[in-house]
């Protein structure tokens, strides 16, 4: 299954390896089993079966070597972590008997390594993939899960998904067959494609009224982004008109959905400070800023309020393109705590009733009448 392998060498043409390993003879065979620094010659007769037999011999002494306590592997104790395997805190173990009401199950997205303890690959990729879970579980808030299985003890499990080299790593979605993982196997490459993963399966983000500071802040700190939107007062537009400028912004939260961007919006006027600190001032209706509340900085929408124009400013900033101005004070300003829109078209304000009925209008000018 691809555990030992058969390799060759023209000894020839790179002499320097010949002599690094003392061959003087050929053809000399030599068996680079669990001490790669230490390889052992081969002394058994040079038939196939001889060969095979000697290949396994050594494969089994390497396995008893690793199970006595010298693996690498997802195991919690001492000797795992003293081999420098790092913190493999979020990485979950699963077994033939855990695996299906974890995964099957789960309405989460898995990606499962099944490795072998001796594997050498799996040792190199041990790290990464630690790395790559916690990473991964702080950023998809645990709805992508990273988990481990130790094919050579899990044999149900490495039939069932036809493991037949390690490490092999597997996705999981919920109504799904699973399918091979196939990208590269560093920390950044893993994480990217968990990230994708998760943003395909994710609804699109909530579009939130600024209704208060609360609102601002929670949204604006942990999101790369937040875009805030000025739409115009609901008296200028009505419920249909404001409308139609909310279901613009939710079409765009559904296409950068991967970005995992904030979204933001109030009404012309109730935010004035927030308006001002953003270059908007008080006029331009409607208006879109995209703001990095890590660096205070933001840009502002030049094109149309709509789904072209919108789409154009937001490409430009997610391949960091665009003129960014910093938030006017440096920090955003006093957020007012406003009453939500009731989705209805907006009144005018009730007037006072002037009585009239003690004005003699014979008095005046007819004409002015």
């Amino acid at each position: 299954q691809g555990v030992v392998k058969v390799g060759a060498v023209d000894a020839d043409k790179h002499q320097s390896l010949g002599g690094q390993y003392g061959v003087r003879g050929f053809p000399t065979i030599k068996i680079f089993g669990a001490n790669k620094n230490k390889a052992e010659d081969y002394q058994g007769g040079r038939t196939s079966d001889a060969i095979v037999d000697a290949a396994l011999s050594a494969l089994r002494s390497m396995v008893k070597d690793r199970l006595s306590g010298r693996s690498g592997g997802y195991s919690s104790g001492k000797q795992s972590r003293e081999s420098g395997g790092g913190d493999k805190k979020d990485v979950i173990e699963l077994t033939d008997d855990s695996f299906d009401k974890n995964v099957i199950n789960s309405d989460d997205v898995w990606m499962v390594e099944f490795y072998a303890p001796w594997c050498g690959h799996c040792k190199n990729l041990e790290p990464e993939w630690a790395a790559a879970a916690t990473e991964v579980k702080e950023q998809t808030k645990g709805k992508v899960k990273l988990a481990a299985v130790d094919a050579t003890v899990n044999q149900m499990l490495a039939g069932r998904y036809g493991i037949r080299g390690f490490p092999t790593i597997k996705i999981f979605q919920k109504g799904e067959d699973p399918v091979d993982y196939d990208g590269g196997r560093t920390r950044s490459d893993i994480v990217a494609r968990a990230l994708d993963l998760f943003s395909d399966n994710a609804p699109p983000p909530e579009l939130l009224e600024i209704i208060s500071e609360d609102v601002l802040k929670s949204t604006c700190d942990a999101h790369q982004l937040c875009i805030i939107s000025i739409l115009p007062h609901i008296l200028d537009t009505g419920a249909s008109g404001r409308n139609s400028y909310l279901d613009v912004m939710l079409k765009m939260a559904e296409k950068y959905k991967k970005k995992m961007w904030g979204w933001l919006w109030t009404e012309a006027g109730a935010q004035s400070d927030l308006e001002s600190s953003l270059g908007i001032g008080g006029f331009g209706y409607p208006a879109m800023a995209a703001v990095n509340a890590r660096k205070m900085k933001f840009a502002l929408l030049k094109g149309s309020f709509s789904e072209q124009g919108i789409n154009e400013f937001l490409r430009e900033l997610s391949v960091g393109r665009g003129s960014t101005a910093p938030v006017g004070g440096g920090a955003f300003p006093k957020i007012h705590t406003v009453e939500p829109w009731d989705g209805k078209d907006g009144e005018l304000p009730v007037e006072d009733d002037i009585d009239l009925s003690d004005v003699d209008l014979d008095d005046w000018d007819k004409d002015e009448l």
